[in-house]
């Protein structure tokens, strides 16, 4: 009773504003935090229950109070303490209620119900704190496939002045949060935390899940900086400054903004199946630029390639490589697309697909190997035996012709009509004649073989459905919205 008590004192503690924006709350909670992690390692479970509650006093972080269930959960785990089970309920309840889209909240409801289930059985079974009971029976089946319970780090990301931007890693991602911020994240992060009339920082945290990880930062003032915000009606569209050749800086909405160099500078904002916006400005040290791009859309359809063995495929449409590898999904202006499906030892598919507003143009490829061309081969080889036999009989025969005709011209004695000489002279003359003619038939051959499309041709099924795009709008965007039929 003496600790519900004192608990339910600290929690009415909170009401006072000032002892959580203490300068000193940070600390008082991290000692706390890092005195209550060492005690439930150690396995002191009620002292870090109470250590984390201290650090939920000087800070109101809801993860603190999952970290007093979790301790109260494994000591009635190891105990089958009925009142220790209570308690974890109480401060799950209490985690979800101050964190209402808790990523875990299905996870830690089940812990709430099969811990309910629990303190039941252990009060009809007799064994409730203060029960004369010799032992107490050992967690359910249910209990132990939650598993032993683990405290949680905690990031917390404070400013001054607050409200900063904060960006996790690459801008390019969004905004992440506004200062002050407190959360959960893994791994080593690059922070940018920026503020219209401040100087950006940038820092790099190593989240423990473990530990409570402080990042405290005092932002400078920068007045000779200007400030700038695009918004499109086309939420996520690419945002490029200046230079587009560099890539994207971000993508809409970049609001709050972000800091810019006094001076003239070009905005382009691009989305898939939509118009470019372009806009240039000049903006003054200390001022704000706010651009809206109003994005027109062009008539698109949406083109999909795939098919067995398209991801070693490269797919290009009109002459320019669209993906690298498939399947490959590309919204495209309306009308007619050169498409080709290359892949290695494979017969290319090439065909002009025609693109129709508002319909999804299905391309499934079914790729036929390359012939293979040893017939070719073998017919080149045939016309190089003949081709070389045809010359070296065309020789013999013009040296006999020679021999024959020196002797005529010589006349001592008179070359006889029945000499040997003119029948192999004919012989060979006849023979060399033969073999040009069958090499070249050999050569034809071969070059047709080279060039014939030898075995069935790659193929595709075509398939057309329809979609119909409706303009969306909502609280926080306003873009289309895609509906399918078959």
């Amino acid at each position: 009773m003496k600790l519900l008590f004192a608990i339910t004192i600290a929690i009415a503690a909170l009401a006072t504003p000032s002892a959580a924006q203490s300068p000193d709350a940070l600390r008082k909670a991290q000692a706390s935090f890092d005195q209550a992690q060492t005690d439930y390692l150690q396995g002191n479970y009620e002292a870090a229950a109470k250590g984390f509650l201290e650090a939920y006093i000087a800070r109101p972080f809801p993860q603190f109070l999952y970290n007093v269930g979790a301790s109260y959960h494994m000591k009635g785990k190891k105990t089958s303490d009925v009142a220790s089970y209570e308690k974890a309920v109480e401060f799950y309840g209490k985690y979800l209620k101050e964190e209402p889209q808790a990523q875990d909240k299905a996870r830690v409801e089940k812990a709430i119900e099969v811990l309910q289930a629990e303190i039941k059985r252990l009060k009809d079974a007799g064994t409730a704190a203060g029960s004369a009971a010799a032992a107490a029976p050992p967690a359910s089946p249910e209990v132990q496939q939650l598993g032993d319970v683990k405290v949680r780090g905690l990031v917390v990301i404070v400013t001054e002045p607050q409200n900063a931007t904060v960006y996790l890693d690459d801008k390019k991602k969004g905004a992440f949060a506004q200062t002050p911020w407190s959360g959960s994240i893994e791994g080593e992060h690059k922070l940018i935390i920026e503020k219209q009339g401040y100087k950006p920082v940038e820092t790099v945290i190593a989240a423990d899940p473990t530990k409570l990880v402080q990042v405290i930062s005092p932002m400078s003032q920068e007045f000779h900086l200007g400030w700038i915000q695009v918004t499109s009606n086309v939420p996520g569209a690419d945002i490029y400054l200046d230079d587009k050749s560099i890539g994207a800086i971000a993508k809409t909405p970049l609001s709050p903004g972000q800091n810019i160099e006094p001076g003239k500078h070009t905005v382009w904002v691009t989305a898939e199946g939509y118009d470019e916006y372009t806009e240039t400005f000049e903006i003054a040290p200390a001022r704000e630029k706010k651009i809206h791009a109003m994005l027109k859309g062009t008539p698109v359809g949406k083109l999909v390639v795939s098919g067995m063995g398209i991801e070693d495929s490269q797919i290009l449409i009109d002459g320019a490589v669209a993906c690298e590898s498939g399947p490959c999904i590309k919204n495209l202006p309306e009308g007619g697309h050169d498409v080709e499906v290359k892949r290695d030892g494979y017969k290319t598919y090439s065909r002009r697909i025609t693109v129709r507003a508002k319909t999804e143009t299905s391309v499934k490829v079914q790729q036929a190997k390359a012939p293979g061309r040893s017939d070719a081969v073998v017919a080149y080889v045939i016309a190089a035996i003949f081709g070389g036999g045809g010359i070296y009989l065309g020789l013999q025969a013009k040296n006999l012709k020679t021999d024959l005709q020196a002797d005529i011209d010589a006349g001592m004695p008179p070359v006889d009509n029945n000499d040997p000489r003119f029948l192999r002279g004919k012989i060979y003359s006849i023979a060399a004649d033969g073999c040009f003619a069958i090499g070249g038939i050999a050569l034809a051959t071969a070059i047709w073989y080279t060039f014939r499309d030898k075995g069935p041709p790659t193929r595709a099924q075509i398939d057309v459905h329809t979609f119909a795009v409706m303009p969306q709008l909502g609280p926080t965007y306003a873009g289309v919205g895609m509906e399918t039929r078959w």
